[in-house]
């Protein structure tokens, strides 16, 4: 087929596809909502929570359209805005009870539409849609962001990768030297540590989970259930890269480790921490945890108020 024929070949497909999805209306997933309305619920009901800026560059559309539509649907009861732990800077956009239960409706809508029309394929047809429709959805997102796609957006994996002691050192040790003076005795402690405990990551009451974005580790959280004993966890290296600081990936890490502290029933959760990492302190007291005690430390080689956070078991978040 020639490249002429191909072209006009799947424009004449998508036509087809825009009319046949609905898109053609001005309400979609028999909803009384927009197609940029509905996208968007989808899309923070997948995310949790999104910011209004993140959900723009994801939809393609400008910030003022994107705006003046999620106006709509906070006044409509759809959608709240939180205040971020993180950053009390940043709003969150999360889905409302109303609106997890309209995002509901939309994907049901959503699934009958594929399955009635995979019924009309065959098994190895089903197969050429899903790979052809994903590979051909990806090259499009790609000329839009410049190479930037949905599969490149961070997420939360449990467990070590290779590179992920090096590289969780390196933020360690980067961050706390321009932050705060530290020299390479740090690093190198964060590298022997994480050495260490990768070699006992067999072990039930331990984990790790990193944040990962294009291939790269930019975030950090281990739980170490063995070397405080008497039933208590250790939260250990956690850490996030200064670009990714306020989009939430800091609360995915916690959320993990708090959640696998829960089901280990360990009967406390302590860390410890510096004095003057806001952000994190935030966090931390958002996930139960409270200042136990804080004392005068120089072993990094300056002087700072090192902390002890404790998280009983269980603790309410």
């Amino acid at each position: 087929m020639s490249t002429t024929n191909l072209v006009e070949k799947i424009r004449t497909s998508s036509r087809l596809m825009v009319r046949e999805l609905g898109f053609m209306n001005t309400t979609l997933a028999a909803t009384n909502y927009s197609p940029s309305a509905v996208h968007s619920l989808l899309e923070i009901d997948r995310q949790g929570a999104m910011t209004a800026a993140q959900l723009a560059q994801m939809l393609g559309l400008e910030k003022s359209s994107v705006s003046r539509m999620l106006g709509r649907l906070l006044t409509a009861g759809e959608l709240c805005e939180t205040q971020s732990v993180e950053d009390a800077r940043v709003k969150l956009l999360r889905l409302t009870p109303q609106g997890k239960e309209t995002a509901n409706r939309i994907n049901e809508y959503g699934a009958k539409r594929v399955i009635e029309a995979l019924q009309q394929l065959d098994a190895v047809q089903q197969q050429k849609v899903a790979q052809g429709l994903t590979a051909w959805a990806q090259a499009l997102e790609r000329c839009r962001t410049g190479g930037i796609t949905a599969a490149s957006m961070p997420r939360i994996i449990t467990g070590f990768v290779p590179g992920a002691i090096g590289r969780i050192a390196t933020l360690h040790g980067k961050y706390y030297a321009d932050n705060h003076g530290f020299g390479t005795y740090f690093e190198a402690k964060v590298a022997s540590g994480l050495a260490e405990f990768a070699g006992r990551m067999d072990h039930e009451r331990n984990q790790i989970w990193l944040a990962v974005c294009d291939g790269e580790i930019v975030g950090s959280v281990a739980i170490d259930g063995q070397d405080l004993g008497e039933g208590q966890a250790h939260l250990r290296w956690f850490i996030l890269d200064e670009s990714c600081r306020g989009s939430g990936l800091g609360k995915k890490l916690l959320d993990a480790a708090v959640a696998f502290c829960d089901r280990q029933g360990f009967a406390a959760t302590q860390l410890w921490t510096f004095k003057g990492l806001d952000a994190a302190r935030r966090l931390y007291e958002h996930y139960g945890f409270s200042l136990a005690q804080e004392w005068q430390g120089d072993q990094w080689g300056t002087t700072l108020t090192e902390q002890q956070f404790t998280r009983s078991g269980g603790a309410a978040r």
